[in-house]
């Protein structure tokens, strides 16, 4: 009497391979049913995204964190831009003064002071400047003159950090970290090399 041949087993080897082709199968299967990826939002759309504005005003809230004090040094004002290079910040608290820039020149005023200097003689200031009106006016090539930059995020909320390229500059700061919404910035984190830092919060357009 004849027995009967046991059940032939696949080698390890094979069973591997069979379980990977209908590993990639199913997929490939669920894969075809939903959509391709978006596009990844890059610099030249924040720029196109953020040159819709010609000029704005905004009302702003800043706490800076400097070493050796208990708590952070806080301020508030107001913001304004106008396209391509006017920039101003006036602060109410914790005591009224401003700065304002108008392409090269930069005028600083606390109570009844005036002081009128060209950006090209404070460096740092000029690198700083330039980050916030590149930003603003969607000027990449002011941007890219002093900064790496790195784009992260989606239109409805995205993120811009900026590295110094300047030695100067990054001598004083490590890094900017700008985030918005649209074309309207909602944040700006500035670090400093030293371990010192500020964040500004921007709110909306003041009526």
């Amino acid at each position: 009497m004849n027995r009967p041949h046991p059940p032939r087993t696949r080698p390890p080897a094979r069973r591997r391979l069979l379980g990977t082709a209908l590993a990639a199968a199913a997929l490939a299967a669920v894969g075809a049913g939903r959509p391709a990826a978006a596009a990844a939002f890059d610099l030249p759309q924040l720029m196109a995204l953020l040159a819709q504005r010609k000029s704005g005003e905004a009302r702003f809230s800043e706490e800076r964190y400097v070493g050796g004090l208990d708590g952070p040094l806080r301020s508030r004002g107001t913001l304004s831009f106008s396209a391509p290079d006017r920039f101003a910040r006036h602060t109410t608290e914790p005591r009224p003064e401003s700065m304002e820039v108008d392409g090269n020149t930069l005028r600083l005023r606390r109570g009844d002071r005036t002081r009128q200097m060209s950006l090209d003689a404070i460096p740092e200031l000029a690198g700083l400047v330039d980050a916030l009106r590149g930003t603003l006016s969607g000027d990449a090539r002011t941007l890219q003159r002093q900064f790496d930059t790195r784009v992260s995020g989606q239109p409805q909320r995205w993120t811009l950090l900026l590295t110094p390229r300047d030695a100067r500059l990054a001598a004083q700061i490590r890094s900017l970290e700008i985030v918005g919404q649209g074309p309207a910035l909602r944040s700006v984190e500035m670090q400093m090399s030293g371990g010192d830092r500020s964040l500004m919060l921007i709110d909306a357009p003041t009526p």
